[in-house]
């Protein structure tokens, strides 16, 4: 009796400090079982879904277990980044995060049952997704500051598309706004692929998403790439100029794709899975896959994804808060 009741006192010690035997485990027998990747959004239904796919393969060939992906759909992302933020903080349950309900939500959205930056712990962002300002070809500007004349020529007539409101780009539009001082009306759509087809027929006039959906109608000739709004040129479209070169260095927006865990997972396991993510993204067939994916491959640390993501958080917030975007 005195050994079970030891083994009680212990069991509700380590229970009431918030530590349990999983994540007492040592970081090399790690993992000892499955492990679940959350995607929050659906299945093949975007760069993050594929790329998550990708590497929670490549995780598993690596360390010996199965990388199991859970797609966790609704609210933007919001529902599945519920889900991971909240999971036991064993390292058993992983978030594939992007900017949308990781540096956005927060900020629109009233009532968010969880704090990304106190409820997360980064570990490796592993591919950036460049976004550009485009417009319908008949549209007569070729370049950001003709854009910026033709707006302000006729206030409210121009209109641009979003994927959804607080959607990245609905803030980009924002932002774009109100650092050219130009009124464009929001027209949103319920995804970017219905988006693209009214920006082809020419419904709308602008629209500011990540490149890959649309590089074939920029290429093509059907739509026009007036600016990168990444702070580089990207290969995908080597003669579009960026934001910054043509005088706008603030209107800076991409995507990003990154491997999270919940608050309080051993440090130990953070660092295995970061050394293991820069492995793989170190492969040419990984590399080959995110840029066939339109996306630019690296492999951030924990800390500095951290530096990050709080600079995101701090921008995303000053646009939100400038459009007064608040979404019940």
């Amino acid at each position: 009796m005195k050994t079970l009741h030891k083994y009680v006192f212990l069991l509700y010690f380590f229970s009431s400090i918030g530590v349990t035997f999983a994540q007492a485990q040592p970081a090399g027998a790690y993992p000892a079982k499955p492990v679940r990747v959350i995607i929050p959004f659906p299945p093949g239904s975007s760069t993050n879904d594929i790329l998550g796919r990708a590497l929670a393969q490549r995780l598993s060939e690596a360390l010996g277990q199965q990388f199991v992906v859970d797609n966790r759909p609704g609210v933007g992302g919001n529902l599945g980044s519920e889900m991971g933020a909240k999971a036991v903080p064993d390292g058993y349950t992983l978030l594939i995060g992007t900017n949308g309900p990781i540096g956005i939500s927060p900020h629109i959205y009233k009532t968010l049952a969880y704090d990304p930056l106190k409820d997360l712990a980064p570990i490796t962002l592993y591919a950036m997704v460049p976004y550009a300002i485009i417009v319908n070809a008949a549209v007569k500007a070729n370049n950001l500051n003709e854009l910026i004349a033709l707006a302000k020529a006729a206030p409210g007539k121009l209109n641009y598309a979003s994927s959804g409101s607080g959607s990245t780009p609905h803030l980009c539009m924002e932002m774009f706004k109100r650092l050219a001082g130009v009124d464009i009306t929001h027209i949103p759509y319920k995804g970017g692929a219905p988006a693209t087809v009214d920006l082809l027929a020419g419904q709308v006039q602008v629209f500011c998403p990540g490149l890959p959906p649309v590089l074939p109608h920029i290429k093509s000739g059907k739509l026009k790439a007036l600016a990168l709004t990444t702070p580089k040129r990207t290969q995908y479209l080597p003669d579009v100029p960026t934001a910054a070169e043509q005088g706008h260095p603030q209107l800076d927006v991409n995507s990003w794709v990154g491997l999270l865990a919940p608050a309080k997972t051993p440090p130990a396991i953070i660092e295995k899975l970061h050394a293991t993510i820069t492995r793989i993204m170190a492969t040419p067939e990984m590399k080959t896959h995110v840029v066939n994916n339109g996306a630019d491959p690296m492999a951030m640390g924990p800390k500095e994804f951290g530096v990050f993501l709080s600079t995101e958080s701090a921008k995303w917030g000053q646009v939100a808060r400038a459009a007064n975007l608040r979404i019940e």
